[in-house]
């Protein structure tokens, strides 16, 4: 369970992110409440998982799959570079994660 609490909290942190880049320095009303609220429950799964999983692990998983995503949506949205580069480096992020699953 705290795997699957920790890859829902990783997609909220790519979720506030992105909300907080749409917020203006916090100053749009409905991108500051989904950065807070995704804020909130993104480091709330955290300390969840950190329950039962190293904190290294947790963090960096939770990390990972946040950063992973935000630059995901940045390149499908906001016209954000996309080369093979970039794409090759992302997945190796995601193998690496996979990797830290696996061994734990």
């Amino acid at each position: 369970m705290s795997w699957l609490v920790l890859a829902v909290s990783g997609v909220l942190e790519a979720v506030w992110a992105v909300a907080l880049g749409r917020s203006e320095g916090l100053t749009r009303l409905i991108p500051t409440l989904v950065f807070a609220t995704g804020l909130g429950l993104s480091m709330g799964g955290l300390a969840y998982a950190m329950r039962t999983l190293p904190v290294g692990t947790s963090y960096a998983v939770w990390v990972g799959v946040g950063v992973t995503l935000t630059v995901a949506y940045e390149m499908a949205s906001d016209g954000g570079s996309v080369s093979v580069a970039k794409i090759l480096l992302m997945l190796g992020l995601v193998a690496c994660l996979v990797g830290l699953k696996v061994a734990h």
